[in-house]
Order: C-alpha cells, then structure tokens, then sequence
C-alpha cells in the first residue's frame, strides 16, 4: 500500500473531495523554490560538431561508426547570464548559454562498441519576468535534454557531427519561504511489498494425490 494504492486517508495527498476547507488546521512556513517564470525552447540543430572528450573503452580504433547520442542528465550548465531588464512591462532579456552533456555510443573500425562524452551548447535569448531587486536573489536555470538520431564520424575534425535534436527550459527561480494552509502531518502508509507468489503453486497441491485409495486382493 502507499499514498496511490487506494489508501483513503484524509492526512495522505490525492484528490480533494468534499469542501476543502474541512481539515485545515495550521497555516505552515515551508522552504521552497519558486518559480517566477519559465519558457521551452525546442530546436533540431543541423550538422552540429560535438567533440569527444573521453572515450569508453579508451583508445578507440578509427574511424568511428556513429550509433546514437542523448544527453547524460536533465540539467543543463548555465553561463554568461546577462538580464537586461526593459523599460516598459516586467519582463527582462535574458541571455545566456546552456551547455548540455551528452553520450554519444558508436563502433569502432574493429568492431567494438563503445561510448564517448560530449557536449552541446545553445545560446539562448528570449524574455522573461524577473522579480524586482531583493536580499535573496534570483537565479536562472536551465532543465535540458536533446538525442541526435543522426550523424557520422568527421575524421579531419576528429569529432562527430550530428543532427540533433534539443529541448531547453529556462526558469526564473529564487529560494523562498511560503506560507501555505496545511492539514498537519502525512499518514505515511506500510508499503506493500512486490512478491512474484513462487511458491503458491506448490502450497496450492493436495498433500496425497487424488484416487490413493489403497486396493487389496
């Protein structure tokens, strides 16, 4: 059992069902990150270099034979952060470059697979609101993924070039303390353990077998 397996407790999180002013008790102070604004990019880049910078195994036999690249993680790397806040409206241009691990998997002239890091880098400029000077700043971040379904070995280059695919949030973030209406603590529920029921075929057979009835002559 766990909060979504039909446990109906009124202290676990689900649906509200009813007036959901039944069951408030406290107004709580709770630590967050809250996001003041976010915008998706979504971009195929043709043709993009990427470097390798290590290789798994190391030393690889060339040329290489491009397979498949995706990126390592969901979190890109934001540098050069530049907001340059407008004079009208709230919103700010925001620039700034995100850089994206990836893994590129390929085969080696001998036959071997294997894998190769790498990065991808996007300049983005877009707008955004951005909350008004304060003691605790905010920050930009950046929730990226991409996945080259294209691409070969560029052997002058002595890297890969690929077509690919990429995705990019950039959110206006800040590190803040909410006050929020609360139903006190969660009921945490026992968790139900995963069983593959090995043995109930065996616990469900007859202790003799059927018809043993004994015959003498």
């Amino acid at each position: 059992m766990s909060f979504f397996s039909n446990f109906s407790s009124d202290r676990c999180p689900g649906q509200i069902t009813g007036n959901p002013l039944n069951g408030l008790c406290e107004k709580v102070c709770i630590q967050a990150e809250k996001i003041f604004d976010a915008g998706i990019v979504q971009t195929r880049l043709e043709n993009y270099t990427v470097t390798p910078e290590t290789f798994t195994p190391a030393d690889p036999t060339y040329p290489l034979t491009f397979i498949s690249a995706r990126s390592l993680t969901s979190q890109g790397t934001v540098s050069g952060l530049n907001v340059e806040r407008q004079a009208e409206g709230q919103c700010a241009r925001v620039q700034a470059t995100v850089t994206i691990p990836v893994e590129i998997v390929y085969m080696d002239a001998a036959g071997k697979e294997g894998k190769a890091t790498g990065s991808v880098t996007l300049n983005e400029d877009v707008m955004l609101y951005v909350p008004p000077a304060s003691i605790i700043p905010f920050t930009v971040t950046a929730v990226a993924s991409c996945v080259a379904p294209e691409g070969s070995w560029n052997t002058a280059a002595n890297a890969f070039t690929v077509s690919i695919c990429v995705t990019c949030i950039l959110k206006v973030a800040m590190q803040v303390e909410l006050l929020v209406p609360a139903y006190g603590y969660c009921a945490i529920p026992p968790a139900q353990e995963y069983s593959q029921e090995v043995c109930s075929e065996f616990f469900e057979l007859p202790l003799y077998p059927n018809g043993g009835a004994c015959c003498r002559k």
